[in-house]
C-alpha cells in the first residue's frame, strides 16, 4: 500500500485525477507530473492540466461541470471553482447493447419457495397500514411479537423459521385527494408489500373514515381477502385495543402454517435486487458501485434481475444507460423519466442539484453529475431491457430502470414494492439502513469507513483504491455474499433490527 499512487485516474481523457489520500500543498504527484498547489482532501479532485475558464472539467471521460475561473495544474478542484450547467448529451440509443453472456448451469441460493413459484430470501408476517391514524395500532399488534432482548423468548419462540412480524407505518393515507396520482402511488406501494414474496402472511389496518379506504384499496390494486391477506377497521373492530388483541389473534392463527416451511437450492433466477446508494463520497464512483455493478452483471447474467433507481442521482448520466436500451423505446422512457424531473423540481421551486447533500460535498463530490456518473456504475454493463414508474411490479429479467427521488427511502422501498427481495447499499459517508422484509447489504465505499462503523457494514471495498483488489475480484465477493446473504445469512442491519422505520412510500401533490 505504500507504493500505491496518491492519486487515481479513471480515464485518460481526464482533467482531474482524484486524491486516495489526504495531500499536503507542495506534493509530487508522481505518474502525473503535478505538484499540488493547496491541500488536497482525501476523496476530492485535483487539477492535472490548465482549464480555461469555462472550459468542461472531466472524471469518467465524461464532463462533470465547467470551471469558473482559469484553474492550474495542481489546483483543488470542487465547488469553488467548478459549475453544473446545461449541455448536449448523446443519447445514441440502443448502440451499444449486445448479447447478454447468460452463464449455464446457473449459481443457486437456499430460498424458501411459495405455492405461485416464486422464491423467498426471508419469511416474516406484515402489519401494514392504510393511513397514519392507524400506525399505532399496527405497530403495537407486532411489538406483541419482539423477543425478550435477555432471555429470547417471546411469542415466535416456538417458529424459529418466521424471521419477525414487521409493522410498516407511514405518515399517510388521508389529508390528501381519494383518487388521483398520489393516491395511486399509495396504493401500488402498499399492494407492492402485501404481495411481497417475503411476506409469508400480511394484515392491514384501517381508521375506517380515512380517504385511502383499505375497500377502495383492495379494488385498485385487485387484491382478495384470505387466511394470508386479512385486514382490520379500528372504527369497526371496537376502537384501538380491540383490533390490537384481534390482530394478534390473526398473527398467531397463521404462524405455524408460515413456519412450516423450508430452504431449498433455487437458482438466482428467482433474485431480483434493488441498487442503492447514500451518503455516497468522492470514492463511491471508484470502489463500491463499480464492484456492485460487477455483482449486478453476475446476478443478470445468471438469468436474475436487478432494479436500479433514484431518477435525480442518475440525472446527467442518462445517455450511458440509453446507448444500453434495448430499443430505442426503452431508451426514450428514461429520457421522458428525467425531463420530468426536470419540469418537476422547477415547480417546485427547487433544482436537481439540491441533491448532492453537505455530506456528498465533504466527501468529494461537487455536483449532481459527477455524483450519477459514479451511481451508475452500480447498473454494471448489461442491456437496460425496461424502465417502469414508482412502485410498480417488475417483471423483466435483467436490468430495469425504476423511476424514483433519490431520498434512499423512498426510493428503496418503491424497489421493494416492486418486488424486490434483497437490497444492496452503497455508502461512503455511513448511512445506517434495512428494508424489511428485504435484507440490506452495506458496502462500504473505503476501509477507514468500514473499521469505524464495524456493526453496520457488510462488505470492504476500500481495497480497490488502496491497490489490494480489483474491481472484478471485489465484485465477484460481493456476489458470493450476496447468496449467503439470500440464503438466510443475516446483514449488519438485520443485526442491529433495523427495517421497520424506513418504510417510506413517495408522497405527491398537496396536503390538504
Amino acid at each position: 500500500m505504500s507504493e500505491a499512487p496518491l492519486t487515481i485516474r479513471l480515464n485518460a481523457l481526464d482533467n482531474v485525477v482524484v486524491a486516495r489520500l489526504d495531500i499536503l500543498a507542495g506534493t509530487l504527484l508522481a505518474g502525473e507530473g503535478v505538484t499540488a498547489n493547496a491541500r488536497i482532501p482525501r476523496g476530492h479532485k485535483i487539477a492535472v492540466r490548465p482549464i480555461a475558464k469555462d472550459e468542461a472539467i472531466t472524471r469518467y471521460g465524461e464532463t462533470i461541470g465547467f470551471a469558473r475561473q482559469a484553474i492550474a495544474p495542481g489546483d483543488y478542484v470542487h465547488i469553488h471553482n467548478c459549475e453544473m450547467r446545461d449541455f448536449e448529451r448523446d443519447y445514441a440509443f440502443g448502440e451499444q447493447a449486445k448479447p447478454t453472456a447468460y452463464i449455464q448451469p446457473q449459481a443457486t441460493f437456499q430460498g424458501i419457495m411459495r405455492p405461485d413459484g416464486r422464491a423467498a430470501t426471508r419469511n416474516y408476517i406484515g402489519i401494514l397500514t392504510s393511513v397514519n391514524c392507524s400506525a399505532g395500532v399496527g405497530r403495537y399488534i407486532a411489538e406483541a411479537f419482539r423477543k425478550n432482548p435477555f432471555s429470547g423468548e417471546g411469542l415466535l419462540s416456538e417458529y424459529p423459521n418466521v424471521d419477525g412480524v414487521v409493522a410498516l407505518t407511514h405518515k399517510t393515507g388521508c389529508g390528501m385527494a381519494a383518487e388521483g396520482d398520489a393516491m395511486d402511488v399509495l396504493r401500488r406501494t402498499i399492494a407492492g408489500y402485501a404481495r411481497h414474496v417475503n411476506f409469508a402472511a400480511v394484515v392491514i389496518v384501517g381508521l375506517g373514515c380515512e380517504a385511502n379506504q383499505i375497500g377502495n384499496l383492495l379494488a385498485a390494486q385487485r387484491l382478495r381477502e384470505s387466511g394470508k391477506l386479512q385486514t382490520l377497521v379500528i372504527q369497526e373492530s371496537g376502537g384501538a385495543r380491540r383490533t390490537v388483541e384481534t390482530g394478534i389473534e390473526r398473527v398467531k392463527a397463521v404462524l405455524a402454517e408460515a413456519n412450516a416451511v423450508q430452504r431449498t437450492a433455487v437458482p438466482v433466477s428467482h433474485l431480483t435486487v434493488a441498487l442503492q446508494c447514500g451518503g455516497s463520497d468522492g470514492f463511491s464512483g471508484l470502489t463500491a458501485n463499480p464492484a456492485l455493478g460487477v455483482a449486478s452483471d453476475l446476478i443478470v447474467r445468471n438469468g436474475g434481475t436487478v432494479i436500479l433507481s433514484e431518477s435525480t442521482e442518475v440525472y446527467g448520466a442518462e445517455h450511458l444507460l440509453t446507448r444500453r436500451a434495448v430499443n430505442r423505446e426503452t431508451g426514450e422512457k428514461l429520457v421522458r423519466v428525467m425531463k420530468w424531473w426536470e419540469d418537476y423540481t422547477a415547480r417546485n421551486g427547487g433544482k436537481i442539484d439540491n441533491n448532492p447533500t453537505p455530506g456528498n460535498k465533504a466527501g468529494g463530490l461537487t455536483n449532481i453529475i459527477e455524483k450519477s456518473l459514479g451511481a451508475v456504475a452500480k447498473a454494471g454493463s448489461t442491456n437496460l431491457v425496461d424502465v417502469v414508474g414508482y412502485a410498480e411490479p417488475v417483471t423483466a429479467k435483467g436490468l430495469v430502470f425504476m423511476d424514483t427521488p433519490g431520498y434512499d427511502p423512498v426510493s428503496a422501498t418503491g424497489q421493494v414494492a416492486g418486488g424486490a427481495n434483497l437490497v444492496c447499499f452503497t455508502t461512503g459517508r455511513g448511512s445506517v439502513f434495512g428494508c424489511k422484509p428485504a435484507p440490506a447489504v452495506k458496502l462500504a465505499t473505503n476501509t477507514p469507513l468500514y473499521e469505524r462503523m464495524p456493526d453496520d457494514m457488510d462488505i470492504d471495498c476500500g481495497g480497490i483504491a488502496d491497490g489490494v483488489e480489483t474491481v472484478e475480484e471485489c465484485g465477484a465477493r460481493l456476489f458470493e455474499l450476496i447468496l449467503h446473504v439470500a440464503s438466510g445469512e443475516k446483514t449488519k442491519s438485520e443485526a442491529m433490527g433495523f427495517g421497520d422505520d424506513e418504510f417510506a412510500p413517495w408522497q405527491l401533490g398537496a396536503v390538504v
